[in-house]
């Protein structure tokens, strides 16, 4: 399983270097998970050297297509590796829904980055209204086919995060049938490793969601920036990637 944290426009390099030491003395010797944290830009190298010799990888929000050029604001996937990135969340909702990300955007951001030799976690998901419309199989298809167009045999390094985006931040979340069903449907589209959901986990919930079939993970917002919570959640997949 993977359990990633997205800290989003949260922690600076201070903070996040204090917080991933905890978070590595905290997780230490954990087995049968694999943890991921996305700090700011600005905080990766912090965070990095932190989790250095930890098995804690770090991964970047987003990435650019093009490895360096004149693009105000973006970042290229070698300039991440230099920060001492692992990888890179690409097509966030968050980023669709407020920075013109598209669908065709987000796979060339993630082509990008598995080329470099980063990892990727690829993010699909529906809207309230595309879900009341009942166009979640439409969105979803959508969403996955693009990202198949641009990577048809998928490497170990990509995974998917399915997100609803109407479970984001909102403290709704998908009944773990509703994440079982859209987990299998992308999972029937494309051959990819893992299948992340993401929607307001938190401790409370992780278990139902991660003991689903095809449910490989979770990608983790709000309750990724308090050590316990987020801790809490690595530990339930470790222990139900054991049983």
């Amino acid at each position: 399983m993977l359990i990633a944290g997205n800290w989003k426009m949260f922690k600076g390099p201070a903070e996040a270097a204090r917080f991933s030491g905890v978070l590595h003395t905290m997780l230490a010797g954990t087995k049968g998970v694999d943890v991921v944290v996305a700090p700011p830009f600005v905080s990766l190298p912090a965070a990095a050297a932190e989790l250095r010799e930890s098995a804690i990888r770090v991964y970047a929000q987003n990435v650019h297509w093009e490895p360096e050029g004149a693009f105000t604001g973006e970042v290229a996937a070698p300039m991440l590796v230099e920060a001492g990135a692992a990888g890179a969340i690409v097509g966030h909702s968050e980023r669709r829904q407020y920075f013109g990300e598209t669908d065709e955007t987000t796979a060339r951001r993630g082509h990008a980055a598995l080329e470099a030799g980063l990892g990727v976690i690829a993010c699909v998901g529906e809207t309230l209204e595309e879900r009341e419309a009942g166009e979640t199989e439409a969105v979803l298809r959508r969403q996955v086919e693009a990202i198949a167009a641009a990577v048809p045999e998928p490497p170990a390094a990509l995974d998917v995060a399915y997100e609803p985006v109407w479970a984001i931040g909102t403290g709704r979340t998908a009944t773990p049938e509703i994440a079982q069903e859209a987990h299998a449907l992308v999972r029937s589209l494309y051959p990819v490793g893992r299948i992340l959901y993401g929607g307001s986990v938190k401790p409370e919930n992780a278990e139902e969601l991660l003991a689903q079939p095809d449910v490989d993970g979770a990608l983790v917002g709000g309750a990724s920036l308090d050590a316990d919570s987020f801790a809490a959640i690595c530990l339930t997949a470790a222990r139900l990637s054991r049983s």
